[in-house]
């Protein structure tokens, strides 16, 4: 049978873990517990969810919206969740994370998506090797945790990016450093951006009064949520470096600019009676002392060398230098 276009994967679930794939929604056995994972940007997928999948209103304009923020409500009989994972396809950016939208009850699990995924692929090749997940609640639970576990190379990343900052502080120019810093800074506002209300909605979760999960899924998700929790903190931690390293820079800069400014202060300083005096004799008028003596201008010369050498030796007395 040819596959649905927008259809991803189709997997009923069961517990004698027999891959039977759904290929088509229009024979789908709604008795089976299964699993559905679209691209919501396809028109036959966002037809059959509006119009066959039975969803509350509500549900269906989470899953087909385009923007969502990491939720978790518990609505009729089941929960709809917006999840985030970090885009770990080629040539992408890491902290432009990916959204996921779950449709979860007893015994079907709907998601959508529209960027690939690499925690659902990895969902399907588990139920594929006969591996995978048994029930829709079970397949939630693993989804919520491959999302967060593939979070922990990037945050290593951007600490280690960070810590080659810090050791090339001394050495590398503060201009390009500084650049450095501020990209590192953007990367790790916009993970936070969406790791701290996906906490909040794995606490809701967590703590669901439903009886959705048994003990061993609720240890789960809560292993996953402390794991989350480390990666927030991990990321504060890294930020609070980063803006001192920052600050390090910005003394490093204004210090740089300090010392040639100081260095400019003393040329002036010196040169000031240099050019007070030749231009006091420079004037065109008579009576130029030395103006009919063919050795006044090496004299002259000679008496601004010592003007010069008497000023350097007062500056260094003084330690201005």
């Amino acid at each position: 049978m040819k596959k649905d276009p927008g259809l991803i994967y189709g997997y009923y679930l069961n517990k004698n873990h027999q891959v039977e794939r759904i290929d088509s929604v229009n024979s789908l056995d709604t008795g089976q517990s299964y699993w559905l994972h679209f691209d919501y940007s396809f028109a036959q997928t966002q037809f059959w969810i509006e119009n066959h999948s039975e969803l509350n209103p509500v549900v269906i304009a989470a899953l087909l919206n385009e923007e969502t923020r990491p939720r978790a409500t518990f609505i009729d009989d089941g929960f709809l969740i917006s999840l985030r994972g970090v885009n770990l396809s080629p040539n992408s950016d890491p902290e432009d994370m990916v959204s996921i939208r779950i449709w979860v009850d007893k015994n079907r699990i709907i998601s959508t998506r529209h960027r690939r995924l690499l925690s659902a692929e990895k969902i399907a090749r588990d139920i594929e090797s006969k591996n995978g997940p048994t029930s829709a609640i079970e397949l939630l639970t693993q989804f919520s945790s491959e999302l967060i576990a593939r979070m922990s190379d990037t945050i290593d990343e951007i600490e280690e990016k960070l810590a080659s900052i810090e050791e090339q502080l001394l050495t590398r120019n503060s201009h390009v450093l500084r650049n450095d810093v501020v990209e590192l800074r953007q990367q790790i506002i916009a993970l936070r951006r969406y790791l701290a209300p996906q906490r909040e909605a794995m606490l809701q979760l967590q703590n669901d009064k439903h009886d959705f999960f048994n003990s061993d899924q609720r240890l789960e998700l809560r292993e996953a949520l402390d794991t989350l929790m480390r990666y927030i903190e991990d990321l504060d931690s890294i930020r609070d470096r980063a803006i001192v390293v920052q600050e390090e820079i910005a003394n490093k800069l204004n210090e740089q600019l300090n010392n040639r400014m100081y260095v400019l202060s003393i040329i002036t300083a010196i040169f000031l009676p240099l050019g007070f005096l030749t231009g006091l004799l420079g004037i065109n008028v008579g009576g130029i002392p030395g103006a009919d003596n063919p050795y006044a201008f090496a004299l002259f010369i000679g008496f601004l060398w010592v003007i010069i050498i008497v000023q350097i030796g007062l500056l260094k007395r003084n330690k201005w230098f």
